[in-house]
């Protein structure tokens, strides 16, 4: 088995509990060394349970982040649903621009991503069942996997739109959401959500890593081609309020995203 194939394995389970089990141990493995990084294809689209029931994004009920526990199932299941899709878009990643030539270091950075996005999704699973809930309960958004679809021949414009678009705009939303479970008096959902986001700041600093040092390795300037990617692969703009502290701890510049 090698690390790309372990990947498409991951792409190709169905059953959330089980993909998040296969993640880990993908990651194990690697971690110890047992794995070559090989060559797979990944499929378009990664399998996925009967349930949620998948909605186009104009079909969603409407959800509000509030105190009661309606309210908080649909939030922690809608951020469960994300984590799930983060797990097949850190593996495609790896299984579709992965290649012997690439720093070692990279797989290792995207590795340890699928692994935390695992770990995530069972996070938020456990919470949802101390509520009395399940993935799944809930119809979820169809339109996350977009993002890997319209990116799937470009590795900058992966990395441009889903780690530095995407997971960026986690961290501009979720210490206010954290401070409404507080307010709620759900610390423990709090506390979960305040372990993912700080997670979610070292997915965004790997995306910028890795989109500067191939950019650059292609002769580009690495802020004005992500600007470029964005007017190309993005739909709608960039909307503050940005959360430049987490931004910056990622290392990514305000300029990268105030222009």
């Amino acid at each position: 088995m090698s690390l790309l194939g372990a990947a498409v394995d991951v792409l190709a389970t169905a059953d959330p509990a089980a993909k998040a089990a296969a993640s880990h141990r993908a990651a194990e493995a690697w971690r110890a060394g047992s794995l070559a990084v090989g060559r797979a294809q990944p499929p378009d689209r990664p399998a996925r349970p009967e349930r949620p029931q998948l909605l186009a994004p104009k079909e969603m009920p409407k959800r509000k982040a509030g105190g009661n526990a309606a309210k908080r199932v649909a939030l922690l299941h809608a951020l469960a649903h994300i984590e799930l899709n983060a797990i097949d878009l850190a593996w495609d990643l790896i299984a579709r621009f992965g290649t012997e030539a690439m720093p070692h270091g990279f797989f290792d950075d995207w590795v340890k991503v699928a692994d935390e996005e695992a770990l995530h999704f069972e996070l938020l699973s456990a919470r949802l069942q101390e509520l009395g809930a399940a993935y799944g309960d809930l119809p979820a958004h169809d339109g996350l996997w977009e993002a890997a679809t319209v990116t799937a021949q470009d590795l900058l414009a992966r990395l441009a739109i889903v780690p530095l678009v995407l997971e960026a705009r986690g961290l501009d939303v979720t210490p206010a959401t954290v401070a409404q479970m507080r307010q709620a008096g759900d610390d423990a959902t709090a506390a979960l959500l305040d372990r993912i986001y700080r997670d979610e700041i070292g997915h965004v600093a790997a995306g910028l890593r890795w989109f500067e040092h191939f950019a650059k390795a292609a002769g580009h300037d690495p802020q004005t081609h992500w600007q470029a990617l964005l007017k190309q692969h993005f739909r709608g703009v960039l909307k503050p309020p940005f959360n430049d502290t987490a931004r910056a701890a990622a290392g990514m510049p305000a300029a990268y995203y105030t222009q």
